[in-house]
Formats: C-alpha cells, structure tokens, sequence
C-alpha cells in the first residue's frame, strides 16, 4: 500500500473544491433561484455535478460502489486530472508505452510533464527489465498502461501489470478503453488490492457514444475523492449523462452490436489474410486490426482517393495501417476497394 499524501500535489491536497449551488441540494423538485440560471426551456438547469443516477447504475453494473467511480468528459478528462493531481509541473515524470495512445503524451506536454516512452517487446508486451529502474525512481508518478493496447489492439499481460503494481510506489492508469471487445475480464476487481491502481473505460467504443464523451475511472475512494475535488463542477453534461443512461438501460442493443462487431472482425481478418498486399495482421483484443502491408503511405492515399478512412500508423510501427471495424456495409467496400487494388 502507497501513501497517497505522497504523491499527491501538495496543492492539490490543499485545495478547497468550488461547491456548486446543486451540490447543496439533493433533490429535483423545488423554486430554484439559486444558480443564476434562466428559469424558461428544457436544458435551463444546470446538471448533476456528481453524476449519482449514472453512477448508481454504473456500480450496478461494475460490481463496485458508487464511491468508487469517477464520471468524466470522456478518458481524456481522466487522464489530464491524473497530470493536475500527481504530477507537479517540470519536477515529476510520467512513464508510457510505445507503441501506444498518443493523448499521454500530449496531456503530459500540456501539463509541463516530462513523459518517458518505453518500447514495448515483439510481442508489444512489456519488457520488465527496461523499466526496473524507473519504478524505483522517485519522480515518477504516474504509469499509463493501454490494455487492449492502441494501436497494437493486444491485451497487456496481467501478470506484468501486478508486478508493476506491486513495485511502483506512484499510481498506475490502466486504460481499458476497449475491454468491451476482449476476451478477458476487467481488472476493476483489482481495486481493491490495490491503492494505486486508476482503471479508466468510456463509453466511446462498445457503447457508441462516442459523440456523448463520457469517460470513467474506477479506483478506491480517497483517490476518486481527488478526481471530484479537482474536476470542474458540471464536468459532464444532463444530456450526456442521459445518454450514458439510455444506453446501460439497454443491454439488448449493445449484446447485439457488440456480437455483430465481433463477428465482423474474424470475416474481415479472414479476409484480409487472402490479399497479397497484406504482409502481416497482429492479434486484436480491440475493434480493430492492426495490419503491416508492402506500402503503407501508398495504400493510405489510394484508401482515402476512395473515400475509406483509416489510421495511418506508419511513423510508430512502418507500413502499419490500423482498421477499424465497421459495419458488414462498411466492411464490404473497404475489401471491394482493397482488391481492386493492384
């Protein structure tokens, strides 16, 4: 067990949080003229700032306490607080992984944190020997690990994470952003054993809102306690919440699409594996595949003169092209294109 107090900013511990006008006030019937708000139409009132309906639903859901979960405007929210909380600005360092999520990165820069990229092994696991000594160094605060990774679309094994838990005295961010799609539990039933572990989702991915940007964070309550003292009080929209709502209110819809894309990714590897062109497909935990070809920058353009969007992934790993999956429509004519091809 760490001593978050530790590691915390002490600025942050010190820190007396906005209390908004809601927050003083539990319920929805009542004269409001408390908050400066217009009293005339249908999204007048401010919203929930401490999101209870969704996370009452989300616990449900999860196996955790409401306690436990943090609500924000998608990961990105979730993982620029972990910058502001923990990390104090040209002192204290953050480590990640390579390939991986660029958004570390560029929440580090922006937040004045010096970021250590790390290369993941051939098999994109962590090699435990090129990170020994940083675990043991007392500037680093935060470990950002992506699992399924992206752009690699792998699990990270647990194994290594454990080891890492159980030797770093800083907090680790497991972005679970398309577990959903995996094979594999969770490690939200890790919070309890560990105080240092921040498991990150959204609801961007297998609950396709990714327009709504609604993002979680799962962790023991003194560090969700820090997420809520230092996000902004209506961090997440009513009509965001809403829509997180709708969506876990209907389970029939996602059991669906989550089949169908999973059904989709093993045609469209299937596939993809005939055509010439395509050298290598790296196994995918995740709604897409990863994909090494002859020509990457060549095949990205044709792909775009055809109006198909993909990802270009070439300056992290060369003549990689990341995939999404689409719909049995979309998929069709991504593969009529490709073997057209020549």
């Amino acid at each position: 067990m760490i001593k978050l107090e530790k590691i915390v900013r002490k600025n942050i511990l010190d820190l007396k949080p906005y209390s908004s006008a809601r927050d003083e006030f539990s319920g929805k019937d009542g004269v409001f003229l408390d908050a400066n708000e217009n009293p005339f139409g249908y999204l007048n009132r401010y919203p929930d700032p401490n999101q209870k309906k969704l996370k009452r639903k989300l616990a449900n859901l999860k196996e955790v306490g409401v306690e436990n979960i943090f609500v924000g405007n998608g990961s990105d929210e979730v993982i620029d607080l972990a910058f502001r909380i923990f990390c104090n600005p040209t002192i204290d360092k953050v480590l990640s992984f390579e390939p991986s999520y660029g958004m570390y990165e560029v929440s580090a820069a922006i937040n004045n944190i010096e970021l250590i990229k790390v290369p993941l092994n051939n098999n994109f696991q962590i090699d435990l020997n090129k990170i020994e000594l940083f675990l043991k160094d007392e500037n680093f605060k935060l470990i950002f690990i992506c699992s399924p990774n992206n752009p690699t679309g792998n699990l990270i094994l647990q194994r290594d994470i454990e080891y890492i838990l159980n030797h770093f005295n800083g907090i680790v961010i497991i972005d679970e952003a398309y577990i959903d799609f995996a094979q594999s539990d969770s490690m939200i039933k890790l919070i309890k054993d560990y105080n240092n572990l921040i498991i990150s989702q959204t609801f961007s991915k297998a609950w396709a809102l990714a327009g709504a940007r609604v993002g979680t964070a799962y962790s023991n309550k003194e560090i969700i306690g820090f997420f809520n003292k230092v996000k902004p009080p209506y961090n997440v929209s009513e009509i965001n919440q809403e829509a997180a709502i709708e969506a876990l209110n209907d389970t029939k819809t996602f059991n669906q699409t989550l089949g169908t894309l999973i059904n989709e990714k093993k045609r469209m590897l299937k596939e993809l594996q005939k055509l010439e062109l395509v050298k290598k497909i790296y196994p995918s935990d995740a709604n897409f595949l990863l994909l090494e070809v002859e020509n990457g920058n060549s095949l990205y353009d044709e792909l775009v003169n055809n109006k198909i969007i993909i990802r270009n992934r070439g300056k992290q790993l060369n003549n990689c092209l990341r995939i999404t999956i689409g719909s049995p429509k979309e998929n069709d004519e991504l593969l009529r294109v490709l073997n057209d091809i020549k």
